[in-house]
């Protein structure tokens, strides 16, 4: 009777072991995997802020695995590791689900430093009078940006006015843009917020279709405070652009910011569009800089683009996309999906070396189904309304095109910066909150 009883419920008792034991393996030889193919494709640096995983404390749970949506993260001999390490978009919700305390969120690696300014705890910078929030000084993370932003502006109330001058010129409209500048509205202040891109989001903006932004409660000004869990990129989009409505404020889409000048008493901004003229500037314009250029004829050409939104709109017609990344890659081939379209991808280097061979096998099948022609060592020289002109080889070649998609990066803003005179400092592997508490002496 006894051993029928130990029959009975040990049986399904070790056969959860053993499938738990199988799961944990299976996963463990795909994590591996997944590690090699990104070593061998050398993506195995993370672009901005990601974890940094103590060993000694791991003890293997799995649990930051599972609340990554980026699938960066697997478990490689019972730890925990970035095994996709290009695919980190540092959201944090890894750190925020380990039981063991064992992840830091950083900024660089041992390899590549981040570039970050020195701001005081209220955000101001060495250079009085301009302030930088967010992304840009060294903060990834939506809920706290949007924390900067509102604090930075909190500060900047407290300053005397003065009457020729706007209070403070916000640069960026992301979450840290975005909370300033409702703050400034709510303390009653002379602000205008500008916008290089045609919408809200910075960073967020440009995540993909259906991406997690994986947001934590957060308070904004005017609105209060939201209670926000796991949101896709769509609907925080939404959600802010509902907030902008509801509390009608002023935003100029499609005006980048030329340069920024010291003025008695403060700094004239230059736009595309017009001057502007204030007492104090905050940068919130992340981390992604300015669209890299071509610096060819004919660049200006509304047909030219930095960014692709909807690959639909060019059914029927021949689309050249410039850039040997990732982005580039997968912009040919959306384009290539669609309908009638005749896709060029041109790239400089003589292979693309450094994009995920996921992209490569998709883009060598592309090749292979003649929807889409890849120009190696090209480079283009002219373009005109109804076509486009590259270099090859020695020789310059034309071809018929209704469209130019640029995916060559962005100039990061340091230069720009320490033309301003702020101090900025190199971070390698240096965590989110050990740069805060250093930019806070």
């Amino acid at each position: 009777m006894q051993t029928s009883v130990i029959i009975i419920y040990g049986t399904p008792l070790i056969a959860g072991f053993v499938l738990y034991i199988f799961n944990r393996w299976r996963r463990a030889k795909r994590d591996t995997a997944t590690l090699h193919e990104s070593q061998a494709s050398g993506l195995t640096e993370p672009p901005s802020l990601h974890p940094e995983f103590d060993t000694s404390l791991c003890i293997g749970s799995g649990a930051c695995v599972a609340a990554c949506p980026e699938k960066a993260i697997g478990l490689v001999h019972g730890k925990a590791q970035l095994v996709n390490a290009s695919a980190c978009i540092g959201h944090g919700a890894c750190h925020a689900q380990c039981p063991m305390d064992a992840i830091e969120l950083v900024f660089g690696t041992e390899r590549r430093g981040v570039d970050i300014p020195d701001v005081a705890p209220d955000f101001e910078t060495n250079v009085p009078q301009l302030f930088i929030a967010g992304e840009l000084g060294g903060m990834g993370l939506i809920h706290k940006a949007v924390e900067q932003g509102r604090s930075a502006v909190a500060t900047i109330a407290q300053r005397p006015r003065a009457q020729d001058k706007l209070d403070v010129v916000i640069v960026g409209a992301g979450p840290a843009g975005l909370a300033a500048s409702l703050a400034a509205k709510e303390q009653g202040l002379r602000f205008a917020t500008i916008e290089q891109e045609d919408s809200l989001g910075g960073t967020v903006y440009h995540y993909p279709r259906q991406k997690l932004a994986m947001t934590s409660p957060m308070r904004l000004p005017i609105i209060g405070k939201l209670k926000l869990g796991e949101v896709r990129k769509e609907a925080l989009l939404e959600f802010w652009t509902d907030v902008v409505k509801r509390t009608g404020l002023k935003i100029e889409f499609c005006n980048r910011m030329l340069a920024i000048e010291k003025v008695d008493g403060g700094f004239r901004v230059k736009t595309q569009k017009h001057d502007i003229d204030a007492v104090h500037v905050l940068l919130a314009i992340g981390r992604r800089g300015t669209p890299r250029r071509l610096d060819v004829t004919g660049e200006d050409l509304p047909k030219v683009i930095y960014r692709l939104t909807d690959p639909e709109q060019y059914r029927d017609q021949q689309v050249l996309v410039v850039g040997g990344g990732d982005s580039a890659v997968e912009a040919a081939l959306a384009i290539s999906e669609v309908p009638g379209t005749v896709v060029s991808l041109s790239y400089r280097g003589e292979a693309f070396s450094r994009i995920k061979s996921g992209n490569r096998d998709r883009l060598k099948r592309a090749q292979e189904q003649s929807r889409l022609r890849v120009l190696l060592e090209s480079k283009v020289t002219h373009i005109s309304s109804a076509s486009v002109t590259l270099a090859h080889d020695g020789k310059e070649f034309k071809m018929g095109n209704d469209a130019v998609v640029v995916c060559a990066g962005g100039v990061l803003p340091t230069d720009f910066l320490r033309s301003l005179g702020i101090q900025i400092s190199t971070h390698f592997g240096k965590s989110a909150g050990q740069a805060v508490a250093q930019h806070a002496h």
